[in-house]
C-alpha cells in the first residue's frame, strides 16, 4: 500500500483579504463614529495594506474593524503583521504586511513538534516553503492535522494536497 500524504503550507487567499478590505472600506465610510476622521484602508503594493485616519485611536479602531472582517472570512489573524501607528503630517498610518510561506526556522519547529508529539511512523520533509507529511495510515495523518491545528504556532497553517 502506498503512503498517503498532505502538505502543510502558510498561504493567504488574496481574494478573501481583498473582500475583507472592501467590506472594511464600506463600513468606515458608513459608520457614524468614523465620519469626518479621514479613515481609509487601501492596498499599497502586492502584500501591504495601509490604514489611515486623523487620530491614533481612530486608526486603531479601523484596524479592529479590518481584523473583524478577516475573522468573519475564516482568515487567521496570524496571516497579517500590523505595525505600530505612526504620525505622518496630520494623519496617523498603520501598515499591515501579509505573512506567507513557512521559513526554515518555522519548518524545523513544525518537524520537531510532529516527531515529538505525533504518531510514530509519520515522516516529514521540508520542501521550500511547505512541509510534506506522509504515512501509511490515514488515521495518523488525521492525528497530525489535529496536533498542528491545536499547536500554538506563530504562523497560519493550511493543509493541502491530501492524498
Amino acid at each position: 500500500m502506498a503512503d498517503s500524504s498532505f502538505d502543510i503550507v502558510s498561504k493567504v487567499d488574496r481574494m478573501e483579504v481583498d473582500n475583507a478590505l472592501n467590506q472594511t472600506k464600506k463600513e468606515l465610510s458608513q459608520r457614524f463614529d468614523f465620519k469626518g476622521t479621514g479613515a481609509d484602508i487601501a492596498w499599497k503594493g502586492e502584500e501591504v495594506i495601509e490604514l489611515v485616519a486623523e487620530s491614533e485611536d481612530r486608526v486603531k479602531a479601523a484596524l479592529d474593524v479590518f481584523k473583524e472582517k478577516l475573522v468573519k472570512r475564516q482568515l487567521s489573524l496570524k496571516c497579517i503583521d500590523a505595525g505600530e501607528p505612526r504620525l505622518s503630517g496630520k494623519e496617523t498610518h498603520i501598515t499591515c504586511k501579509l505573512k506567507q510561506g513557512i521559513s526554515q526556522d518555522q519548518a524545523k519547529r513544525l518537524n520537531k513538534l510532529i516527531k515529538d508529539e505525533g504518531p510514530k511512523g509519520v515522516k516529514t520533509q521540508v520542501m521550500g516553503e511547505e512541509v510534506r507529511v506522509s504515512s501509511k495510515s490515514r488515521d495518523d495523518l488525521q492525528a497530525v492535522i489535529t496536533l498542528v491545528k491545536g499547536a500554538d504556532l506563530d504562523f497560519a497553517t493550511q493543509f493541502v494536497n491530501y492524498r
